[in-house]
Formats: structure tokens, sequence, C-alpha cells
């Protein structure tokens, strides 16, 4: 196939464009900038800001399908930016889908679009959307997803949605090198019981998984419609599985814990003032964020097993042994 792969230039986008070409598949990346990556892959890159309609429909012309990797992520920030990239953008890409006679369509997702501060331990899809989010983030892309999977069969597009938890893997820029970050620094305490169960996903299996649901995807079949949690077979404790993989990689341990509550309270406080002071950095802490930290959100994968015929490549402990050695590096 001819696929577009949205942000095929960010940490996810470029594993996926890496697993379709393995497999055989001619793909171009749409993003705001070239990558000297992508162009060594042999991968054309076409710039476009999803926020523009016509970018947006410039890059989709000539391809069957689209990957939809690309999104304003985050802990904080203004409601505004994350509505204009993560829905106003994802709808400008259904547009020109519908347009250029696209017919498939995978949009990455994220667990946190049902994540309602409560603890989710091993939660399958039946999982309801809440009726508020802590963050901008989560509250567009529930927004965003609920779009691709309601344009399901209207003009011969099929879509899914794919939720991976946490991705992680060499050249992360998200939660996890934060976390180091504040370890080396004596600045990462526990937050809440220390006991809180997680899954992550290895950016091996969630490239896969993308691939998959690509290649299972069409019109009636039993991916198209709906949305797959997508993450590591045997979830951790969060915070002992940090300690032991910091004691590896020699970064120090996280400090004593602070109670959910108070930390909860804190990241409210920063939160306050980062709106009043119309801040589009993040904060240090935020109520999400703290509850994330805190509260178990664990998820399987079973359905995309399945129906997407997804295999795990790398385990849990495969990919911490990585972790540590590239922490160690």
């Amino acid at each position: 196939m001819k696929v577009l792969v949205t942000g095929g230039n960010g940490f996810l986008g470029q594993a996926v464009v890496e697993e379709l070409l393995r497999r055989g598949h001619e793909v171009h990346s749409a993003s705001r900038r070239p990558s000297p990556e992508l162009d060594r892959l042999g991968v054309r890159t076409l710039v476009c800001d999803l926020r523009n309609r016509e970018h947006v429909a410039r890059a989709i012309g000539g391809h069957e399908a689209v990957v939809h990797c690309a999104a304003l992520t985050g802990i904080g920030g203004l409601r505004s930016d994350y509505w204009r990239t993560n829905v106003e953008g994802t709808r400008h890409l259904l547009a020109a889908c519908a347009e250029h006679g696209v017919t498939r369509l995978v949009h990455t997702s994220s667990p946190s679009v049902v994540f309602d501060g409560r603890d989710h331990k091993r939660a399958d899809e039946s999982l309801p959307y809440p009726r508020r989010h802590l963050a901008p983030y989560p509250a567009s892309k529930a927004v965003a997803e609920r779009e691709v999977l309601a344009a399901n069969g209207r003009q011969n597009l099929a879509t899914c949605a794919l939720r991976p938890h946490l991705v992680l893997g060499p050249g992360d820029p998200h939660l996890f090198p934060r976390l180091v970050d504040r370890a080396r620094s004596g600045r990462l305490r526990v937050v809440g019981s220390g006991r809180n169960e997680i899954s992550f996903t290895w950016i091996e299996n969630a490239a896969a998984a993308h691939a998959d649901a690509l290649e299972r995807l069409a019109t009636g079949a039993p991916c198209a419609g709906r949305a797959y949690f997508v993450a590591q077979a045997e979830p951790v404790e969060l915070w002992p599985w940090l300690t032991e993989l910091f004691a590896r990689a020699g970064v120090p341990a996280p400090g004593p814990p602070v109670p959910r509550w108070l930390a909860y309270a804190g990241g409210a406080a920063c939160e306050l003032w980062w709106h009043l002071a119309r801040r589009r950095d993040e904060p240090p802490m935020t109520r999400f964020l703290v509850q994330q930290l805190a509260r178990s959100h664990s998820y399987d994968s079973a359905a995309a097993r399945r129906d997407l015929g997804y295999v795990e490549r790398v385990s849990t402990g495969e990919a911490t042994e990585r972790l540590a050695a590239a922490l160690r590096s």
C-alpha cells in the first residue's frame, strides 16, 4: 500500500514508518519539518501543519491509507492549542480522506481518553469515556478518537484507533526521561502508596500493532470502527519497578513518599498559577500527572491480539533490560 504517516518524524511515528517499510509498503511522512533520519531511509517528508486544512489535503492526495500518529502531547498548556492540533487537525484529516478516496485510517489514540482518575487494573475496552478529563490533552484526544471511529464506513473509509500506553524505548522524549532527570537531581518522590500497577508499551510492539491494524483494516472487518488498547502483556508496579531499574542503571532511587492528596493539591495550585499567567510551558506538577503517578492504570491487549493478530515481540523483562542498558550508556 501507499501509506502516509502523519508525525513520521516523531518517536512513535518513525518506528511505524520503519515497520511499514520492512513489510514492503511505500511510505511517506507528513510533518511540520523535514527529518534527516527519514531522508536516510529514503522516505519523503511532505511538509504539513495539521492546523492548516490545505496542507493536510495536499499531503493526503495520492495515498491509499493513513496512519495518524501526529498530535500535540503534554501534561499542561492551553486547551486551545490542543484543540487546534488534535481535534481540528483530525477533522481536516478526515475531510481530506473523504476527498481523496483514502480507504484505511489508523488513528493513534491514548488510554488517557478513558482515564477518570480512579484505579484501572488490566482494564479492557469496555471502559467508558469519563464525563470530564483532568487535562486538555486527554480531553482533546477523546474527541478526536470518537470522531475517527464515527467516520468508519463513510465514503468507503474504514477506521480504527489504537491506544498504546506509555510508549518507551531509546529516544523517548516524553514522561520517562523527565522521571530520570528528576531522580538524578534528587527531585523525584514516590507519589501515593507506591504500589500502583501500570502498563507500558515497548516502541517496537507499538509500531507492530499499528502495522497489524493497517493490514487487517477494511470495511466490515472486526477491527473497523473500534478502539484497542496496546500494552505489554506483563504490567509492573510502578515505583518498585522504577527503583530496581534505576539501581541497575546507577540512577538515584526515588525519595520517600508524598501523600496523593498533598501532591494533588500541589498540582491544582500549579495549574491555577499557570492558567492565570497564561503560560504555555508545562508546570512541574498537575492533577493529571499526580493521578498517573499514584493510581493504577494497566490495560489488557487481548482484543488487539484477537482482531489485529498483534503479537508482542519484546517482553516486559527484555524491555526493562534494554531500558537499563540505555540509561547506563
